[in-house]
């Protein structure tokens, strides 16, 4: 079952679901809950689609959790050792990334920095974590990034990370279990004028740390009663001198999932 957002409300494969029914009141029950919740009704729902979050949740994302972000982030950084230990380190590296409000959905603007000289997609796995900590299904995330600021210092990594049009979501929320989520394998393609510049692709499986792993150090000090959505960090990072350029077109696919979006300043 694939959850949509459309202006008109929410969707379960298509179909209209109850008025009361938001993404919270679904993530606050435990899974089994939820599915209960999911019932349809008849008719297409109209409007245009948004981002499969509302204003208040938070999105937090994952670093270095691949071999190849690790590899990436070392050559970029002027601190290249904290890269090292963060990826041989048994806590992950997690950041605050975005709240509902800010994130731009499917077809609509992600952008780069004007004081950026080096900017990058990140196509990232994004779990959907309901109130009782449980993966109940996932979403493309890109975590749009500024290199040349993160490079610059680690302690930068807010100002690279975090403003506006730096995260995607969409185009909506599959439930899956954990089993299926490790299975998938994620590619990213960049157009320039109508021709590809960058592909590339990876899987699931090539990353380092476990999925629940990151729930869990997540999850430890933290409640999130309505819910949370949690990027696990990109295996897929083209190498400097490529930047993102205004008029680029970033394609991300995961599962049956497929999220665009064009590249603004």
């Amino acid at each position: 079952m694939i959850l949509t957002k459309r202006q008109a409300g929410w969707t379960a494969d298509g179909k209209t679901l109850r008025d009361d029914v938001t993404l919270a009141t679904l993530l606050s029950g435990n899974a089994s809950e939820m599915h209960a919740r999911l019932v349809e009704e008849s008719g297409e729902i109209g409007g245009a689609m948004l981002a499969p979050i509302d204003a208040h949740h938070e999105v937090w994302a994952s670093g270095v959790t691949y071999l190849r972000s690790r590899v990436e982030r070392e050559s970029e950084s002027s601190a290249a050792d904290v890269y090292a230990k963060v990826y041989e380190a048994d806590r992950p590296e997690l950041f605050f990334k975005a709240l509902g409000w800010r994130v731009v959905g499917p077809g609509q603007r992600i952008r780069i920095r004007k004081d950026s000289e080096w900017n990058v997609p990140e196509p990232e796995l994004t779990l959907v974590i309901n109130a009782h900590r449980e993966i109940v299904g996932y979403t493309i995330g890109n975590d749009v990034s500024s290199r040349s600021i993160e490079g610059e210092n680690p302690l930068y990594l807010p100002q690279a990370k975090s403003y506006d049009g730096s995260c995607a979501i969409g185009p909506g929320i599959v439930l899956a279990s954990l089993e299926e989520i490790e299975q998938l394998t994620i590619s990213l393609t960049i157009s320039r004028n109508g021709e590809e510049v960058f592909t590339g692709e990876t899987a699931i499986s090539q990353m380092k740390r476990k999925l629940p792993e990151l729930v869990e150090y997540l999850t430890r000090e933290m409640s999130f009663p309505d819910g949370v959505l949690l990027m696990t960090g990109t295996g897929i990072v083209p190498s400097y001198p490529f930047t993102l350029e205004v008029g680029d077109v970033v394609t991300i696919k995961i599962g049956e999932l497929t999220l665009t979006n064009p590249v603004t300043s």
